[in-house]
């Protein structure tokens, strides 16, 4: 090994403890704060509350490390680092409160305690990471904790390596050869060792990992590269490059003992799928209760207004293609569709003077609240559309069956962006996708709040 990767490696090793270091001192801080900002000082302390901590503490630090938060983050998106330490709070937070319930041991605890408890302990890990990442990005861009990379694979391939790494600098990586299978446009890259891969290692170059940049379709190519490199002692990592593919929450996954690539998959599993229906139960339940004097209302209008029942059923696409009943406030004559049903031309078809206002106001889709309670519909999520267009629409809009990777919502990404009514469905579809791909409670929440600042009396809302 190099003198620079024996540095690196040491530098590592430090890092990961005073990490874990980190996170024990905030799981005992947070203990600790919480008791004074509770009981006014720490003087006489219980004993119970002591244990409670130092038993979270360990416990704690094995849920951080079952939950991926000690792996390197280096150059990652910090969103899904929060993610995962919020994720491992709530099992903590879980696992405490299930054994004090079954020990019967909860009425010797205060409960603010224990929600300020990990509250607490949850802000002062997150807090110390967002001081320290700035700072060792600051390092990595002056010289520092960099690490050395070898690129071997195609030229386009390599090119997109090289192109990433250089444009994030703080990530800390530095390309000290190419290798290339068709080393014919060496001139391309900004690097003085770029050769033919010869089938052999240079053990003489201070490289910490090595690249195989190659696309999948001379994936067989991979496991003979693997061969040559065989006495390489570094780290070897394969970037399939799928440039040009459309990706949602591409992961890589085991199952039944075999590696996995995701290429597209859903975020609705596991915790987030929890997450997402509790959030759809709370708030469809909470807004249900609020506006019923006003859907009241809006319903019998529509009854004394114009003959027919109060709402106007479609039969809609949801998640993994399942339909449902979506339910509006009626704003047609009942036979408006008595000749067929045609997408578009909202503002030529024919409504009742009611209706106008409804669907102006966007009024007339209260009435989905009570779809999202009963498990059909998302508050946020792709807009849903007809079967009968979806079998339309699938053939000429590329992607198009991926928006129901997720529940229909009534309100979505495109939709605050004004894509709604006879808008571009391809634009539409785009703004669904990238929702898919970065869904968060927080983009719902944030959604929420532009739906209601943007959304009544839209000049799409027809």
């Amino acid at each position: 090994m190099s003198r620079i990767a024996k540095t690196l490696s040491g530098f590592e090793a430090y890092s990961h403890i005073a990490v874990r270091f980190t996170d024990a001192v905030s799981l005992l801080g947070g203990g600790f704060l919480a008791y004074w900002l509770r009981f006014g000082s720490l003087e006489n302390m219980v004993e119970r509350y002591q244990w409670m901590m130092l038993s979270g503490m360990l416990l704690g630090m094995m849920i951080f490390g079952a939950c991926g938060i000690y792996r390197s983050w280096r150059g990652a998106v910090r969103v899904e680092l929060v993610m995962r330490i919020a994720h491992a709070f709530i099992i903590l937070g879980g696992i405490v409160f299930t054994y004090l319930y079954f020990t019967k041991t909860g009425v010797e605890f205060s409960r603010l305690w224990l929600g300020m408890w990990l509250t607490g302990a949850f802000v002062i890990s997150v807090g110390t990471r967002t001081l320290a990442y700035p700072v060792l990005n600051r390092l990595r861009r002056q010289g520092r904790n960099r690490k050395g990379v070898i690129l071997v694979g195609e030229v386009a391939s390599c090119l997109n390596a090289a192109r990433h790494i250089a444009a994030q600098p703080s990530a800390g990586f530095d390309i000290k050869a190419v290798r290339l299978l068709d080393a014919s446009d060496c001139s391309r890259f900004e690097v003085r060792d770029c050769r033919a891969f010869d089938g052999e290692y240079d053990a003489n170059l201070n490289s910490d990992e090595i690249w195989v940049c190659l696309p999948l379709s001379r994936g067989d190519q991979v496991e003979e590269i693997l061969r040559d490199l065989d006495h390489c002692i570094g780290n070897i990592r394969y970037m399939p490059d799928m440039h040009g593919l459309r990706l949602l929450n591409h992961d890589i996954s085991t199952v039944a003992g075999l590696y996995l690539l995701d290429m597209s998959c859903t975020p609705m599993s596991g915790m987030a799928r929890f997450i997402k229906a509790a959030e759809d139960k709370l708030l469809s339940g909470a807004a249900l209760l609020v506006l019923s004097p006003l859907m009241l209302l809006l319903a019998l209008t529509v009854k004394l207004t114009s003959r027919g029942p109060v709402f106007y059923r479609q039969e809609r696409m949801s998640w993994n293609g399942e339909s449902f009943q979506m339910l509006k406030f009626r704003s047609m004559p009942v036979d408006s569709e008595s000749c067929g049903v045609h997408w578009g031309g909202a503002r030529d078809k024919e409504v009742t003077p009611v209706g106008r206002f409804l669907r102006r106001s966007s009024l007339d889709e209260l009435p989905q609240l009570i779809n999202v309670f009963t498990g059909d519909m998302s508050l946020v999520g792709p807009r849903p559309e007809r079967t009968v267009f979806v079998e339309q629409f699938k053939h000429q809009i590329p992607g198009y069956m991926q928006k129901h990777m997720m529940r229909a919502g009534i309100t979505g990404w495109a939709q605050v962006h004004g894509w709604r009514g006879d808008t571009d469905l391809e634009a539409r579809i785009e703004h669904d996708l990238w929702y898919i791909d970065n869904w968060s409670v927080w983009l719902d929440l944030k959604i929420l709040l532009l739906t209601v600042w943007r959304g009544f009396f839209h000049p799409h809302a027809l």
